[in-house]
């Protein structure tokens, strides 16, 4: 690790030293569903539709017997619902189906899942069992970028580059770079000369999309 990368790493720790998911959930269903419908969505938008979603649906057992029109109707204010609805459905029916009712905490178990790919996987493999993983969503994908950590043109090389540079405390890291990204090193107008404590190490303001 280079003297540059662990100033960086230092100071994501320091700034957010117990940071975790702004998602709500109760359990690890909860989870893995706000997860996937987090995708291309905020976490503010989730929270406020979940909870009916959770209160008809507590499981993946009654999920998997639930009619495609009802989640579609229940979580219509959540970006790509169509889809996403299809993938709830499928996750749940494969779950219960293939691994009796148990939600598998193995990555290659994981992504295997409708809906599930290998950024949802970390980020629920990080938040729920603070695995030594690192998950690269736009925030982090933009953070990145802006600080020169990686310049790789998708998202699993730039997973691969931190996950190199960083070593360790990658579930802590992955989540002060989210709240970092969403808060002050935005898309559009970053926080540069006001809350912002990387500027010395910035090489762009430009905004990157993963």
């Amino acid at each position: 690790m280079t003297e540059r990368t662990k100033k960086i790493k230092d100071l994501f720790l320091r700034h957010y030293p117990h940071s975790v998911t702004e998602l709500n959930y109760n359990n690890l269903y909860e989870l893995v569903v706000a997860v996937m419908l987090s995708a291309q969505c905020t976490d503010k938008r989730v929270n406020i539709l979940s909870p009916a979603l959770f209160a008809k649906y507590p499981d993946t057992k009654t999920l998997a017997k639930a009619q495609l029109e009802d989640v579609k109707e229940l979580i219509k204010t959540c970006s790509f619902f169509n889809n996403k609805a299809k993938n709830l459905l499928g996750f749940a029916k494969m779950v219960e189906e293939v691994y009796g009712g148990e939600i598998p905490l193995e990555q290659k178990k994981l992504v295997k899942l409708p809906g599930v790919g290998q950024k949802t996987a970390n980020v629920v493999l990080i938040e729920y069992c603070g695995e030594n993983l690192m998950a690269v969503d736009t925030h982090v994908f933009r953070v990145s970028h802006r600080l020169g950590l990686s310049y790789a043109k998708n998202v699993k090389d730039t997973e691969k580059e931190l996950v190199r540079k960083f070593e360790c405390d990658l579930s802590r890291l992955h989540q002060a770079m989210v709240l970092f990204g969403r808060y002050i090193c935005t898309a559009k107008n970053p926080d540069c000369e006001g809350k912002c404590f990387l500027q010395e190490f910035c090489r762009s303001k430009k905004s990157y999309k993963a």
